[in-house]
């Protein structure tokens, strides 16, 4: 297995072979219970106020709120959550369940529920929302969870070896459509959606083309999670508008690297 700096991870060789066979694995406790009430406490710090260098996809009462209370970029105005978004135990479990020469960091967003009034997020890829070429390459997400989750406050769901059906559409989600319908030849039939619910400070990994969900959240309480995507060094890009991208001079087929998207994990073959 590699390494990089010799940063200790909780990734096993059952993970690593479960991930690239199904496009998605659990990881239990990746926070240590420590970093777990400090995350907390940046999250929510992050969440409530506002910076000029970060993104929130809606306001309040909106249609896109009650899917998604989402903000990206929070590592640019608070520098605790710089800390755990450059967290070189996430971007080294990265490197080790891709296999990839060197894993990047391309942006953070924190992801809340928020209670009662919530919509499921429908199935969709993360990939075709991104500015990037090389759809097979490997990007990936981490989904690390503050709160326990499960199908009453918007846990994941995932359906296994969707990462092969290749990149299909960008899915509205105000007006979703229903991405099974473009998948070829009834690929998906076989394959089951499975539900992850997690404790507190666990996580999924999931590959960019990957089919995912998230129930609603009936509770009477937010569910929060930070989300990290992460690119294998190499990645390109496709010369499409992105708010993160938007502005810092790249043109179609450039690497996609500079001191927003630093190189966070190397192997050391």
């Amino acid at each position: 297995m590699s390494t990089s700096m010799k940063t200790q991870t909780p990734i096993t060789q059952e993970h690593i072979d479960f991930y690239q066979e199904n496009g998605f694995v659990k990881v239990v406790g990746m926070l240590t219970p420590g970093e777990l009430a400090e995350l907390r406490v940046y999250l929510e710090e992050a969440m409530q106020s506002e910076g000029e260098n970060s993104k929130t996809t809606d306001q309040i009462g909106g249609s896109y709120y009650r899917v998604l209370n989402q903000k990206v970029n929070l590592w640019r105005y608070h520098a605790g959550m710089g800390k755990y978004s450059f967290h070189p135990r996430f971007a080294q479990s990265a490197l080790e369940l891709t296999g990839a020469s060197g894993i990047r960091f391309f942006h953070d967003h924190g992801l809340w529920k928020m209670p009662e009034d919530s919509k499921a997020t429908p199935w969709h890829q993360d990939t075709p929302y991104w500015p990037v070429n090389d759809a097979q390459a490997g990007m990936m997400s981490i989904w690390i969870t503050l709160d326990d989750v499960d199908v009453n406050n918007g846990c994941m769901a995932f359906v296994p070896k969707s990462h092969n059906f290749g990149k299909l559409t960008g899915i509205d989600f105000l007006n979703p459509q229903n991405i099974f319908d473009y998948v070829e030849g009834g690929k998906e039939e076989k394959q089951k959606p499975v539900i992850v619910p997690l404790k507190a400070g666990s996580c999924t990994f999931h590959n960019g083309l990957t089919f995912h969900y998230a129930h609603s959240n009936v509770t009477d309480k937010p569910r929060r999670v930070l989300a990290i995507i992460f690119m294998p060094d190499g990645i390109t890009y496709n010369g499409k508008e992105h708010m993160v991208t938007d502005g810092l001079g790249f043109v179609a087929g450039q690497p996609i690297t500079g001191p927003r998207f630093p190189l966070l994990a190397k192997s050391e073959e």
